[in-house]
């Protein structure tokens, strides 16, 4: 391992992205051609179905329905006739790909997703998880034909008994509940009455759906294979994603005097404490949480460069400060990690920070002016670095932060970033897609179309950012496998590397702190506080009234 060298800090920062339960719901690289041909044939289904659009009565069948029927009505659930009416109506004669899978409306009633989302995967109170017979899942058994996945699929929902992680016990079918149409207006009022056997009924259609698909597409040429295929990448992207992680962390990270992690499950955070190089090499730090929401900000700091006896939480005054911008900034439990730690080598003090945006990165301008002020009422001398996933955008809008407007923000308060102060909106550290084989098929994109700009999901987002003139970046490393390299215009994650966005390394070299001066001017941009900045000018100048008023009239203090 390389030893740490005090003129020089070595950091990382990753995002590396909570568990997706679909494998096949994004775009991945994998080495085997049989994927891509199997998922442009699922696209080419969808696009052109031709004749094979057949009813969706002949995939959930009236006997199959008669079951279901019967399974919702011993279970008492209400309005199960109506539902079954309706279903007979509106739903049974339409065409599978044109009329079901394709009507928007049923996306707006969440007819589908909603059971969906409760019953997909469901976690156990042992740690482990269980899962619904569908193909948009790690669902471990595999169905032969479609009356063996509807034997496992109507058993599971209706006769498995599961110790939930709450406590309680309940069938999946439990889980299902009606359908507020207040939260989605495109229910009628009787659809909202029967939206809880509707749904289930709707659910079983979209999964038998799916099946029937993926055993005919490409005239059956995937029915074989895309069952152990599935497998294979749950493998991957589920069940040993923390291996993954955690190997490529010990592997081509170890020689890091920070670590910025981003949406970490407690799961890993838990095999993080155990692993023999990274508790060995880094102390663990873990962003206060409530539990509920499994994606938790850490940092891991080097025990040669950090002492981890100093490590002291700022989470309580940054969260205080937070809070006086209001309850609209979309920040949850566990997305900000801060905390003060000595450099063992130069004995300065820093200030290191781990910060996961929202979706649309909404968020990240009010915490990094937040940062800011934290910063403004620490010690002069202190060094600060922030590792986040911004959720920036190269185009930005109203609804998302644009990657350009966010470097104008941090530029006035006396930031830059390892990409500097103008970052290239085309220097992407995400490249991914939705494909056909997940529930909104307005979001999925060609197979064609992956390298297409507009297309997906290929933006600038992850960032290393530090007080201009405290550092200076020696270089600054992308890595989408593994190896400290990346490749362009690749999807990922892949099969050896587990996230959807790239791991940023930088070597930043400490730079001589600047005059008092330029200090205070800094860190009066970087507060915005006005008086209150100038209060710390004048605290911290000389003794001599004279020179206190002169400097603090230099800095625009009234």
């Amino acid at each position: 391992a390389t030893l740490p060298d005090p003129a020089y800090l070595r950091v990382a920062t990753w995002n590396v992205a909570a568990i997706n339960n679909n494998p096949f719901e994004y775009w991945i690289t994998h080495d085997d051609p049989k994927y891509n041909q199997m998922m442009q044939d699922v696209q080419a289904f969808l696009d052109e179905p031709g004749a094979a659009d057949v009813a969706v009565s002949t995939v959930l069948t009236e006997a199959m329905l008669g079951e279901l029927q019967a399974k919702m009505t011993e279970a008492g659930w209400d309005h199960v006739d109506e539902a079954v009416a309706e279903w007979r109506s509106q739903y049974a004669g339409r065409q599978i790909i044109a009329g079901f899978m394709k009507d928007k409306d049923l996306g707006k009633k969440r007819l589908m997703s909603m059971p969906d989302r409760t019953t997909n995967t469901i976690n156990l109170a042992s740690g482990q998880t269980a899962t619904r017979p569908t193909a948009i899942n790690c669902y471990g058994a595999e169905f032969a034909s479609m009356e063996q996945w509807w034997a496992q699929w109507k058993g599971f929902m209706f006769d498995t008994k599961l110790s939930l992680a709450s406590g309680k016990e309940a069938t999946p079918s439990q889980l299902v509940g009606k359908i507020s149409r207040a939260k989605y207006p495109a229910l009628t009022e009787a659809e909202e009455a029967m939206s809880r056997p509707l749904s289930a009924i709707c659910q079983a259609a979209f999964d038998g759906i799916l099946v029937h698909m993926l055993n005919t597409v490409g005239g059956g040429a995937h029915k074989e294979t895309w069952q152990p295929m599935r497998r294979q990448m749950c493998v991957a992207l589920n069940s040993r994603k923390t291996h993954r992680t955690l190997a490529i962390l010990s592997r081509s990270y170890a020689d890091s005097d920070a670590i910025f992690l981003q949406e970490v499950s407690s799961a890993m955070v838990a095999q993080l404490r155990e692993h023999p190089k990274l508790s060995r090499n880094f102390s663990l730090h873990v962003a206060p949480n409530d539990g509920k929401r499994d994606q938790i900000s850490v940092l891991l700091l080097s025990r040669s460069r950090f002492d981890p006896a100093s490590a002291t939480s700022l989470n309580p005054a940054f969260d205080a400060l937070l809070a006086g911008l209001g309850s609209d900034v979309p920040v949850a439990p566990g997305d900000v990690l801060v905390l003060s730690a000595t450099d063992a080598l130069t004995k300065q003090t820093y200030v290191l920070a781990s910060f996961h945006g929202d979706t649309d990165g909404l968020a990240t301008v009010p915490v990094v002016k937040t940062m800011a002020q934290l910063l403004a009422k620490q010690p002069a001398g202190t060094r600060h670095v922030f590792g986040m996933d911004a959720n920036t955008y190269a185009v930005g809008s109203a609804k998302q932060q644009g990657v350009s407007e966010f470097a104008a923000e941090y530029r006035q308060l006396g930031l830059t970033s390892c990409w500097g102060d103008a970052p290239d909106p085309t220097n992407i550290t995400t490249f991914n897609a939705r494909t056909y084989l997940q529930p909104q098929l307005n979001k999925a994109v060609a197979y064609k179309d992956l390298a297409s700009p507009g297309t997906g999901d290929k933006n600038p987002k992850d960032f290393l950012l530090f007080p201009k003139g405290s550092f200076g970046v020696e270089s600054t490393t992308k890595d989408n496998t593994g190896q400290k390299a990346y490749v362009e215009r690749q999807p990922f994650p892949t099969l050896t590397f587990p996230s959807d966005h790239g791991v940023l390394s930088s070597v930043l070299k400490l730079l001589p702190p600047p005059s008092p001066l330029a200090s205070e001017r800094s860190a009066r941009r970087g507060a915005g506080l006005g008086p209150l900045a100038c209060r710390r000018v004048k605290s911290q100048c000389g003794q001599r009234r004279g020179e206190c008023e002169q400097r603090a009239a230099r800095t625009s203090c009234v």
